[in-house]
């Protein structure tokens, strides 16, 4: 079910949220009967902490909600989804208590807290809906959480029914239900079109390899996604060990993010034209299966000495970003699930970003803190560039030595996407390790609606 807020006509109980100096204020102003159930509750306002508070006839007439102190609510985010699995069925409505500066940011929790992936265990997650805050534009919060939903869905799905056919599927149904166009080249056609990197990548899988190129939109500035679509990695003839394996239905979580930022952006009908390139590919293990030592060609002429085949997702982005660059777009966004050392350098809940420009970063990390998706920004570190560059060949995809892996990976993309086109990149996780308000353990989207907050200003529409 798609996320929906409810209807003030669903008779939503009233719910206050309160903290430990406004619930004395709140207490004060109400009758003696709740006074007297709330103090004998012995009721604290830990975040997220839930108080049932009955009417005459013993149904559920008030909630109140903790709010937890400033330390609490700077140590997480979404604090009103806190107290959604604590909550009875039932539509809710915000009272008093919601400071109105966070009250877009709280209402898209509360949908995103009512996340399930039930494809394959049945069970459907109990109602408990939220009537919008006061000037909260609804429509707006739910094209966001349904692109969050959509994200989440196809980063949770297991790499047996989300193969590169799978989520070419899911981008023909995209592309359907927002009325834009879609072309993909599959096969041995990506030879024939151009795309050695993309065809090398993929040619070992029972699964054919394919780049997906959807358009929207015919005015205004263009802006280009390019998400890494890699249905499995097996890490190839450098075969992962089983450990590292586990995970790898999510490296296809850039892929995921930007068709989750593309609804997003069709959905509200942003001024823009919008072009979503995704090579998809399964690195896989065969006969045919490109080799350490080999030297690739590429899109854009430059060659590539293989130093470690599951390095594979940058060999997929390259031909894809060269193919965006020759249109010259107002601005290019890479999305990737692309290195482990992305992940020893901030952990599992930041997005680090690379971008040349510090006005764009700048824009971008304002808007991550507004709508309490966390980015940081890391560089373009020109000096590292001689690292990805081993005499033999023009470039090579996996650099020795162990030290800044995500820089010498984004500096490698960047070689790709132009002079002159404004490009970020993006190296995310894609994954949620444990459950927190309203971001369930699975896939999750990371930079997305950060980047949908700062979309106006970046491109000036």
């Amino acid at each position: 079910m798609p996320p929906r807020f409810a209807s003030s006509a669903d008779a939503p109980i009233a719910m206050h949220l309160v903290d430990a100096e406004s619930l004395q204020n709140w207490l004060d102003q109400q009758p003696a009967r709740i006074q007297t159930w709330v103090r004998g509750s012995e009721y604290k306002p830990a975040l997220g902490k839930v108080l049932l508070i009955p009417g005459a006839s013993g149904a559920i007439e008030e909630v109140l909600v903790g709010y937890g102190t400033p330390a609490q609510r700077k140590r997480t985010r979404f604090h009103l989804a806190a107290a959604v699995p604590a909550l009875p069925e039932g539509a809710y409505q915000i009272a008093s208590g919601l400071p109105a500066d966070v009250a877009e940011v709280e209402a898209l929790g509360w949908l995103l807290a009512s996340y399930k992936f039930d494809r394959y265990a049945g069970g459907q997650p109990k109602p408990v809906t939220l009537v919008a805050p006061a000037g909260v534009d609804a429509a707006k919060v739910e094209a966001i959480a349904a692109g969050e939903f959509l994200i989440r869905d196809l980063i949770n799905t297991p790499a047996n029914d989300m193969g590169p056919d799978s989520l070419e599927a899911a981008a023909r149904r995209l592309a359907d239900q927002h009325q834009a166009q879609i072309a993909v080249t599959t096969g041995d056609d990506l030879l024939d079109q151009n795309f050695p990197l993309i065809h090398t990548v993929g040619r070992a899988s029972d699964r054919a390899p394919r780049l997906i190129d959807v358009r929207w939109g015919s005015t205004g500035p263009k802006l280009t996604l390019v998400g890494k679509g890699v249905c499995f990695d097996t890490g190839g003839l450098n075969l992962k060990p089983g450990a590292s394996m586990g995970l790898m239905k999510k490296d296809m979580g850039g892929a995921a993010t930007v068709l989750g930022l593309a609804h997003m952006i069709m959905a509200l009908g942003l001024p823009l034209q919008l072009r979503v390139l995704v090579p998809a590919v399964e690195n896989a293990v065969s006969a045919n299966a490109f080799r350490p030592g080999d030297i690739l060609p590429s899109r854009k002429g430059l060659t590539v000495e293989i130093n470690n085949t599951d390095a594979e997702g940058r060999l997929v982005l390259a031909d894809a970003l060269a193919y965006g660059a020759e249109e010259r777009p107002d601005m290019m966004l890479s999305m990737a699930t692309l290195t482990g050392a992305a992940r020893v350098a901030v952990g599992a809940d930041l997005a680090p970003f690379f971008c040349d420009e510090d006005g764009i970063a700048d824009r971008l990390m304002q808007a991550s803190r507004d709508v309490s998706d966390p980015l940081w920004r890391l560089p373009f570190w020109d000096p590292y560039e001689g690292q990805i560059e081993p005499g033999i060949a023009d470039l090579d995809n996996a650099p020795k030595g162990g030290f800044g892996g995500a820089i010498t990976a984004a500096l490698f993309l960047r070689r790709f996407a132009g002079e002159g086109v404004r490009y970020s990149h993006f190296d995310i996780y894609g994954w949620q390790p444990v459950s927190a308000p309203a971001r369930p353990k699975g896939g999750v989207g990371m930079g997305a609606r950060a980047l949908l907050q700062a979309l106006p200003d970046l491109l000036d529409i």
